[in-house]
Order: C-alpha cells, then sequence, then structure tokens
C-alpha cells in the first residue's frame, strides 16, 4: 500500500487523546474479526473515502486549534510504512501522535514509535478465549509482543479491556490487569461492552454488562494496580 487509506475522520475530540483537544483518523483495514467490532465498516483493506493530502492539508489548518492527531481503525498499523510517513509528516506540524491500537502489529509498532506520542492498546480476553473472540489464533501472542515493546519505549500508553461477559469473566479481568501492571503500564481503563449486532444466539443482559461495575472488590483490587484506572460505562 503506497498511500494511506483512510476511511473516517472525527475533526474534534477530547477523550480520544488523554488531555488534549484532537482528531481521529480511521483506517482501513484490520487483521481480526472480533464479535463485537463497532467499526465493521472498516475492516476490509481497499481504498479510503478521504484524499490523504487533501486531509492533510486540512491538518495544517488545524495548527493552533488541535493539539493531537490520533490514528485509529480499523488497525493503523495494518498499513505499515504508509502510515508511519504519514504519522511522520503530521508530527512535523507540531502535533502529537496518538495510535489506538489492537497490537497485532509489533514490528510496526516499534517502527512507528519514534512518531507516536502515546497509544491505547486493547488487550481483548485472557489467552483461553482471545481466538475465539478474535477469529485470529496469533493475535494474543502478537498482542503480548506489543505490550512489551511500548513498555520498554517509557512512553505512556493506556491499556484497556472491553468486558464482553461472552469473553471475559471478573477473574479474567482481574488476571489481565495483573498482568498489565507486571509489564509495567500504569493506566488502565475497563471499558462496558455496549452490544451493536448482537443476535439473538448471542444475547447479553444489562446484568451482565453491569457485573464487573458493580463489583466493589473487583474494582478494589483492579484499582490498586494501577496509578489511575477509568471504569468507562
Amino acid at each position: 500500500m503506497n498511500a494511506i487509506q483512510i476511511g473516517g475522520l472525527v475533526s474534534f475530540t477530547t477523550i480520544d487523546y488523554p488531555g488534549k483537544l484532537a482528531c481521529v483518523l480511521f483506517l482501513v483495514g484490520c487483521p481480526i474479526r472480533c464479535a463485537y467490532c463497532s467499526n465493521p465498516h472498516l475492516l476490509s483493506v481497499g481504498p479510503g473515502d478521504y484524499d490523504p493530502e487533501k486531509v492533510f492539508d486540512w491538518l495544517k489548518s488545524r495548527v493552533g486549534k488541535l493539539e493531537a492527531v490520533v490514528f485509529s481503525g480499523g488497525e493503523a498499523l495494518m498499513q505499515g510504512p504508509a502510515v508511519i510517513e504519514y504519522m511522520r509528516r503530521v508530527r512535523d506540524l507540531g502535533f502529537s501522535i496518538g495510535l489506538h491500537t489492537n497490537g497485532f502489529y509489533p514490528e510496526n509498532l516499534a517502527a512507528a514509535s519514534s512518531f507516536v506520542d502515546w497509544v491505547g492498546i486493547d488487550y481483548k480476553a485472557t489467552k483461553t478465549n482471545y481466538e475465539k473472540l478474535t477469529g485470529v489464533n496469533i493475535a494474543y501472542d502478537h498482542l503480548i509482543k506489543s505490550l512489551d515493546v511500548w513498555a520498554a519505549t517509557g512512553k505512556p500508553a493506556e491499556v484497556r479491556t472491553t468486558c464482553d461477559p461472552r469473553y471475559v469473566t471478573p477473574n479474567d479481568l482481574l488476571e489481565i490487569a495483573r498482568d498489565v501492571a507486571a509489564r509495567g503500564f500504569k493506566n488502565f481503563a475497563v471499558q462496558k461492552y455496549i452490544p451493536h449486532f448482537e443476535d439473538e444466539a448471542h444475547i447479553t443482559t444489562p446484568t451482565m454488562r453491569n457485573a464487573f461495575f458493580n463489583d466493589e472488590k473487583l474494582r478494589k483490587e483492579v484499582n490498586s494496580l494501577f496509578e489511575t484506572v477509568l471504569w468507562r460505562e
């Protein structure tokens, strides 16, 4: 892929890069197929809907108005050298660079680390359920490598788990949190699962989705492991 392929753009956000006014570029293509994916239209590799040079010109007009540009997806690092070069160009404009990633491409993350200032990394489940959730048997091992790649940079990150009760139990969440803390990460987020495309055979209930957030013992144990924990309901 010779040029970055952009499938979506959010022109202003206060929640996608901690403490900074940002925009988000959603890149097309993703190597995994998560059961709860909220952006299925971005999964397939193909031409994006936005001209990357026109987006770059627009970003120039946002200098002094926005502080950061976040690359999301899909999986932004699937576009390899094209996205890394685009990150470099955007960073040269003076923006901080954020990245949302599922950790599938540790080598690309290492290559991008010179230009990325902050990452949000999805830790989706324990190893037992990772393939069941993502559809790919190597996704867990790649995630673990990416966590270690980023931890070695010393740059800030948020590791987050979406608590889909079909794939994650409260005990699983605690196991994940302990692993993340042991790898040196200081910030963790617990995200409530929001059903988008459930069918009758795979339905969840509000009680199931709220179980993680209503468990005070679990919350205290997870909170004790990190400097900050966000419970996103």
